[in-house]
């Protein structure tokens, strides 16, 4: 009998416990905090990231329109001041520096023939501060069906393409010890954005690059 009461006694002490613990409402902001902080601060760094991308992909876009810009505003330009262009087309990105971008200016020819052929007049390529020419002078080079123009509207033109690429790396890639990212980072590592622009110059009928 008095194991019996014990039992029965204690039992009764665990249930008022419980049922003190499951009244109580000291503390429960903190517990909805601990389930809802982690949703809010995923909810900001993705909305700072994508951001930070669109922001990223509008100088994308920003650094070919201005380096076409400068460029052809010019009558003759030197491989010295096509590099100072691009130098400046690449300082558009600051302050995002996870990255650099790559820039393509090709100056084309387009004949003056029943069948106008695009052909490549001179180019320059910057990628990773290193400077080349990719594309050889005369080869042929592709572009819009329509910036070729039919027999009779024109006699011939010059262009000016350019590419301007970048591997967009998010913020959540970014490593100090510049160790590779692991995992969901890995997977969005080197988003790509690019832009294309083609523009006509404005001083003369074509522009040349003595040393390019």
């Amino acid at each position: 009998m008095f194991f019996r009461a014990g039992a029965q006694s204690a039992t009764s002490c665990l249930l008022k416990r419980a049922c003190r613990l499951f009244l109580d409402r000291r503390g429960i902001a903190a517990v909805e905090f601990a389930f809802i902080a982690p949703l809010l601060l995923s909810m900001y760094f993705v909305t700072m990231e994508v951001s930070q991308g669109i922001e990223a992909n509008k100088k994308v876009g920003r650094i070919g329109s201005m380096v076409a810009d400068l460029v052809t505003q010019q009558s003759s330009v030197k491989l010295e001041d096509v590099k100072a262009i691009m130098d400046i087309g690449q300082s558009i990105l600051q302050p995002y520096s996870r990255s650099k971008p790559t820039i393509v200016i090709t100056a084309i020819n387009v004949s003056y023939s029943p069948s106008p052929v695009a052909t490549v007049a001179w180019s320059v390529k910057m990628e990773n501060g290193i400077y080349t020419r990719p594309y050889t002078s005369g080869s042929p080079a592709t572009i819009p069906d329509d910036l070729m123009f039919d027999q009779g509207t024109i006699e011939r033109t010059f262009l000016i393409r350019v590419e301007s690429d970048l591997a967009y790396k998010p913020v959540i890639t970014w490593s100090a010890s510049g160790k590779p990212a692991l995992g969901l980072a890995a997977a969005f590592d080197g988003i790509s954005m690019s832009e294309t622009y083609y523009m006509r110059p404005r001083m003369s009928k074509e522009i040349s690059c003595s040393n390019c």
